[in-house]
């Protein structure tokens, strides 16, 4: 019967391993019936014969659904893994494109202040090329300024 301890197993696992770890029936484990003994005694241990193989069916078809869950509960950890992965590049992936709308925010104020340091370039070339105008005073014959 259930001991009550699951240690690890499923309580369907440990129910199976008992039903079977428990001694049949000597009924059961008597092979055909005796000569002795009744029809109903016989039909007894046909059925459970018939219950200990279905027991068993039973038992084995519980323990490929433990395997199953087994392989999606590690599949489960991975995806997992993978989620946090995806979360943290996507948290990345917002950070950068919070710099960027910063930046992109600040361009028309930088083309202004580019627009105001061209001007002032303009006109300090044209201030500048004044200074270069040499005029040249030729004393000859006449005295004139050429």
């Amino acid at each position: 019967m259930p001991s009550g301890k699951l240690s690890g197993k499923h309580s369907h696992q440990l129910l199976f391993s008992e039903a079977i770890a428990q001694p049949k029936p000597m009924a059961v484990q008597a092979a055909p019936p005796c000569p002795g003994t009744s029809p109903a005694d016989a039909r007894t241990a046909a059925v459970m014969d018939r219950i200990l193989q279905e027991i068993t069916s039973v038992g084995r078809h519980l323990e490929a659904v433990d395997l199953e869950i087994s392989d999606l509960s590690a599949a489960s950890t991975s995806i997992r893994a993978d989620i946090a992965c995806f979360q943290e590049t996507v948290t990345d992936l917002d950070q950068s494109l919070t710099t960027v709308k910063d930046h992109i925010a600040a361009l028309p104020e930088r083309d202004t202040e580019l627009q105001s340091l061209r001007t002032k370039i303009t006109d300090l070339e044209y201030k500048s090329r004044r200074d270069n105008v040499r005029f040249f005073w030729h004393t000859g014959t006449q005295g004139r300024l050429r």
